[in-house]
């Protein structure tokens, strides 16, 4: 159990907030989801309520270590102004940590929200350099980490300060670790596992480290049809991930000695070009033309996947069904999403498409936890330790 901003005494001290505002934007620098920004406010408010000097760093893109402006955190400062109602005063220094930030981190009051520059434009950030670390710590007394979604990357701003100063999570982070952490620990039964995606060998280190804790593993996606190549079946022209028919085999087999049931299509939805216009047939998995491929599951699958999804007590989504992106080819995403926004589990969805689809089809009300870190939620599944969860301070 990692401290959290509750087990520190925050009141008038120098707090650096990691957050993820790594947002989307438009050619005209405009903000066109703010969902990150609006996920890391109670940490934010908190720490306000309780009269710190708050200096929230993030990165934004990829500037690959150099201070180009078209990723200035400007739009999210100017976001992170509007949702709290009350002014944050941006620093925009190329060097993120210079004359300017230090002496607007001295006049900071208590209460007040200040943003320092995009961290990656420093080339030292994504190395974990210790001298910048140093240079960050030096502007604060206490790290807070709220960064899900670069918690799996041991960087300057997410690990390395956690080196000079005392550290703990937001309440953002707290949340990810605590679902996360209860579907590896003590996840209700039956508990499921959705995956999709593309390729299988993506997949393996998920599914290795569930197959001791889940009940279920119910496959979609492109990686289906390397399953269904390893078991005999004709896939057309479908997503073959070749190097990879062995080892699904080899994960088939595993999963029967660990007495978990996988689950592959029974029916899948076929065109013969990868587009969204390309006509489509349903088609039975023994049935598949050699001339098509398969983008999505079938009807029958769809029912199928439905039912264990509502007889289970926990149910995790790490990968689309199908290609969702494409409205002709995106019922079996949808009704993976429906049944977890209609069963009783706890659900958890593991950021990324899964959580791209779910919000496509406004189902994400009716999930108890929708990842912020795509990456990051993979490899807490995966079973890998986080270096930005690792670095804090334990209770």
């Amino acid at each position: 159990m990692k401290k959290t901003v509750r087990d520190v005494d925050v009141h008038g001290k120098r707090v650096f907030l990691r957050c993820d505002f790594n947002v989307p934007l438009d050619e005209n620098g405009e903000i066109t989801d703010d969902r990150r920004i609006k996920s890391a406010l109670p940490t934010i408010k908190y720490l306000m309520e309780h009269d710190a000097r708050i200096i929230v760093a993030s990165h934004l893109g990829r500037p690959k270590g150099v201070a180009d402006m078209k990723y200035s955190l400007a739009p999210a400062a100017n976001r992170l102004s509007e949702l709290l109602g009350t002014e944050v005063i941006f620093i925009s220094e190329p060097s993120v940590v210079g004359p300017a930030v230090k002496d607007a981190v001295e006049a900071l009051e208590p209460g007040s929200v200040m943003m320092i520059e995009n961290v990656r434009f420093r080339p030292e950030e994504t190395k974990n350099d210790p001298s910048f670390s140093a240079e960050l710590a030096s502007l604060a007394d206490i790290f807070v980490n709220d960064a899900f979604g670069t918690a799996h990357r041991a960087h300057c701003s997410t690990a390395g300060i956690a080196d000079f100063l005392p550290a703990v999570s937001g309440f953002l982070l707290e949340k990810e670790i605590k679902f996360f952490g209860g579907l590896l620990d003590n996840p209700a039964k039956p508990f499921t596992a959705v995956l999709g995606g593309s390729k299988v060998a993506d997949k393996i280190p998920l599914i290795e480290n569930l197959l001791d804790k889940v009940d279920t593993i119910l496959i979609g996606g492109g990686m289906a049809y390397t399953f269904l190549k390893a078991q005999g079946y004709e896939i057309g022209t479908s997503l073959l991930d070749e190097d990879s028919v062995q080892l699904s085999l080899d994960i088939m087999k595993k999963a029967e000695e660990c007495d978990v049931r996988m689950m592959l299509p029974a029916d899948v939805i076929c065109a013969k070009e990868f587009k969204n216009d390309s006509p489509a047939v349903s088609v039975d998995i023994n049935s598949i033309p050699a001339d098509m491929m398969g983008l999505d599951i079938g009807a029958k699958t769809q029912e199928m996947y439905r039912n264990v999804i509502m007889d289970s007590a926990t149910v995790v989504w790490n990968g689309p069904a199908g290609v969702f992106e494409m409205d002709n080819f995106a019922g079996g995403t949808r009704a993976i999403a429906q049944a977890m926004n209609d069963t009783k589990a706890v659900t958890v969805i593991g950021g990324g498409d899964s959580a791209a689809a779910v919000r496509k089809f406004g189902l994400e009300d009716g999930i108890s936890h929708i990842s912020t870190g795509g990456g990051a939620s993979l490899e807490f599944l995966e079973g890998k330790k986080l270096p930005g969860v690792e670095c804090l301070e334990d209770k």
